[in-house]
């Protein structure tokens, strides 16, 4: 399959240091335990050359039931956000369950008048989703700031923060192609083969109730493109199901290769004699489709997260293991040759 004439991205502004970053409750509250933990992602932060800001609804121990405010409230937030100039990028200090109450809210206006980087993964893919069907937004499937940058980087071993802080740095400032993602030994073969496509893709779950709104990706978006996925504290078989749901829709149809990430708390994988490995689930539900897939790749709750910018062109070697940004997340400044 030849990838069809798509929108161009809408990649947001680079940012320069000094900028300024903002760690935002878009869906889950601040526990007050994982204080010390946002602290730290803020220390990261400052080091990248940011300045840092909390917004006023990511305080610890506010909540509404699951959620850190009403959908409403956090998503006149998020919008005030989008719309404040000096605002260049916000990263979601965790995910959570309450997205799907304010989709109908948000302000895709002041998306396209502004764009500028949102980073986070679990919920927040689907509001990556979401973005980049209404306006084209590349969204930075990324690392959020409590469990993220404070917390899953700061138990990695030291050489992988540098790799990894050099490596969002680039990203989020750096107007040319990053090129291969670094590698480890985790990633594994599952298909052999080579495909370049737009990177789209999140939480599984996550895809799939993204699908069922009318703020779905038509599926003309998943033609060429290079599907990549996670899900966490599920079951096998609800993985098996969601991937169904995605070849009854067509998807599975369309996509020119797929990147799975390391599963997390998902039980019945891996029992021996009675129990399948992801790989197996995946490859049962794909049949016959001879499209490559790269398994155990370090994006989503596993951490510490590898970015993945939604709708940036990537190249896929499943056999040689490599993973390859084509073209940069961010555009030039303005006056910078934009």
């Amino acid at each position: 399959m030849t990838e069809t004439a798509l929108p161009q991205p809408l990649r947001p502004l680079a940012l320069k240091p000094g900028d300024l970053v903002v760690i935002a409750s878009l869906s889950g509250p601040l526990h007050a335990a994982y204080e010390p933990d946002l602290k730290q992602a803020v220390v990261v932060l400052e080091r990248m050359g940011f300045r840092v800001r909390r917004a006023p609804l990511c305080e610890a121990g506010r909540h509404r039931w699951w959620s850190a405010a009403t959908p409403a409230e956090i998503a006149g937030e998020f919008n005030a956000l989008l719309r404040d100039p000096e605002v260049r990028a916000v990263i979601a200090h965790d995910g959570g369950q309450t997205a799907l109450g304010y989709l109908d809210l948000i302000d895709f206006e002041a998306v396209t008048a502004d764009p500028k980087p949102i980073l986070g993964y679990s919920d927040i893919s689907l509001l990556h989703l979401v973005l980049h069907a209404r306006t084209g937004l590349v969204g930075f499937h990324a690392d959020v700031a409590t469990p993220g940058l404070g917390g899953h980087w700061q138990a990695a071993p030291a050489a992988r923060q540098a790799v990894l802080e050099k490596l969002y740095l680039r990203l989020l400032t750096g107007t040319e192609p990053i090129g291969a993602l670094p590698t480890t030994a985790s990633w594994e073969c599952w298909r052999a083969g080579r495909a370049e496509g737009r990177l789209i893709g999140g939480l599984l779950n996550r895809i799939v109730l993204a699908q069922a709104t009318s703020y779905a990706l038509p599926l003309e978006q998943f033609d060429g493109a290079v599907l990549f996925w996670e899900e966490a504290g599920s079951h096998a078989s609800h993985v098996w199901s969601y991937l169904q749901v995605l070849r009854h829709a067509g998807i599975l149809d369309r996509i020119v290769g797929m990147v799975v990430g390391i599963p997390t708390a998902i039980d019945g994988l891996d029992s021996p004699d009675t129990s399948p490995t992801l790989q197996e689930v995946v490859l049962d539900v794909l049949g016959d489709r001879d499209i490559p897939v790269l398994g155990n790749v370090e994006f989503g709750h596993a951490g510490p997260n590898l970015p993945m910018p939604v709708g940036i062109r990537v190249g896929l070697d499943a056999y040689q293991r490599t993973l390859s940004l084509l073209e940069p997340a961010v555009r030039p400044l303005r006056g910078a040759g934009e």
